[in-house]
């Protein structure tokens, strides 16, 4: 019964991953201007964010849960406002200088990405309700009476799904990065910035319509 619950989880955290948003687009663009660690940084705060609204559903959270629900549009906003700034500065950003940058600046930058990663994924509540979709897809009951030892397994099965994603997929993209020349970088970071913005845009009018209707 771990076992399967164990795989199950895994299968959850990479359905949940899987889908191209921001997140994807943001480790995509890291990799490709800084390198697989930088994506895959990015990747990590999202796993995280998961882990963290998995919690809420296995544990039944039901007081935090409520107030996302309750506040949906509001998170909507701020995160949608969040993604367009964070979506701005990639557009803007220099990959000249970002390739120049001195070793040692590395620990602190990653640790800066996975905030980025974090900070986007837990803006969007529909993070939780597509975890909540393939815990129901794959069989593991939110309702039912896990054991704190089920629930850490289940947990960890989530994390190693997520995580096995955003290396998979930063790895695959660190593989063509020295095929771009500084110029494709340049505009690799004007598109995928602006599209991240553009999506923080329509998150943050969505939450606005609904606190206006």
């Amino acid at each position: 019964m771990m076992l399967e619950n164990f795989i199950k989880a895994i299968i959850v955290g990479l359905g949940a991953s899987i889908p191209l948003g921001p997140l994807g687009i943001m480790c995509i663009q890291k990799t490709i201007s800084k390198g697989r660690n930088s994506g895959f940084s990015i990747g990590l705060g999202s796993s995280l964010a998961d882990v963290f609204y998995a919690t809420i559903a296995l544990f039944s959270l039901s007081t935090i849960n409520d107030f996302i629900d309750q506040n949906r549009s509001w998170v909507m906003l701020i995160g949608g406002i969040i993604i367009f700034f964070i979506g701005l500065n990639i557009a803007v950003s220099n990959p000249v200088r970002q390739l120049r940058q001195p070793k040692k600046s590395n620990g602190s930058k990653h640790a800066q990405e996975i905030l980025q990663g974090f900070a986007v994924t837990i803006s969007n509540p529909g993070a939780l309700v597509l975890l909540l979709g393939f815990f129901a897809l794959v069989g593991i009951n939110i309702g039912e009476q896990y054991t704190r030892y089920s629930i850490v397994v289940i947990l960890a099965g989530i994390f190693l799904g997520t995580i096995l994603w955003w290396f998979l997929l930063s790895t695959g993209i660190n593989i063509f990065r020295r095929r771009f020349r500084l110029r494709q970088l340049l505009w690799i970071n004007r598109i995928s910035g602006t599209l991240i913005a553009l999506l923080g845009l329509i998150s943050a009018a969505e939450g606005l319509f609904r606190l206006v209707g």
